[in-house]
């Protein structure tokens, strides 16, 4: 059984695809241990109380200092002992000894598909934005493994969307949604649950 911790930062709809996909049996082989917020107000916390499943805030600005909450959060994650730490709309900048410690064990989406519109500043509405303002024709979602990098790990999933004429950033970010993250997300996640996944040099083989 892969125990999930999932970190999120707003609303959680990424999280509610992967509560729902656990519920169908999409995802299989997979227990929900945790999710935990730095944002005390973030509805996906109300989600998962729900759900029932454990959720609690750990927010930077409770702690002196960084060092503090990277710290604290490590904790949380270790003491429940978790096969997967998923971000789902995470916003928080994971220390480095975290990425090195759940090495190829955290996983993010992200709403493009790599390595287009992705690095430092891609977030969010504005990757959308961006796509807009380039005028590509077909954008998407990618799910990839989590290194020291902004979206540079391992490449495990993706999909993609068509962009249409008129659309706003807004219309599009629902699409991609809709279309490719909901889907994929619950996707990658139980592939790794049933050890269909695997590292090699740099690259995910998928082992159906």
């Amino acid at each position: 059984m892969l125990r999930v911790g999932v970190l999120v930062s707003g609303g959680g709809t990424n999280l509610q695809a992967i509560i729902d996909a656990v519920d169908s049996g999409v995802i299989t082989n997979t227990s929900l241990e945790v999710v935990i917020s730095n944002n005390p107000n973030a509805y996906a916390l109300t989600r998962a109380e729900n759900h029932g499943i454990e959720h609690l805030c750990i927010s930077p600005k409770t702690f002196d200092s960084r060092e503090q909450y990277n710290e604290a959060l490590i904790k949380a994650l270790d003491d429940r002992n978790l096969d997967l730490v998923v971000l789902a709309g995470c916003m928080v900048v994971l220390p480095a000894t975290l990425i090195s410690k759940y090495k190829n064990r955290i996983i993010n989406i992200h709403p493009a598909l790599i390595p287009s519109f992705c690095g430092k500043g891609f977030y969010g509405l504005h990757v959308h934005e961006e796509v807009l303002k380039r005028g590509v024709k077909l954008t998407g979602a990618t799910v990839h493994f989590v290194d020291e990098g902004t979206d540079t790990g391992p490449i495990i999933a993706q999909k993609a969307v068509e962009v249409k004429w008129g659309d706003t950033p807004e219309v599009l970010q629902k699409r991609v949604m809709e279309e490719a993250e909901w889907k994929i997300m619950p996707y990658a996640i139980n592939l790794i649950a049933n050890g269909k996944v695997e590292v090699i040099d740099g690259k995910v083989k998928i082992n159906e």
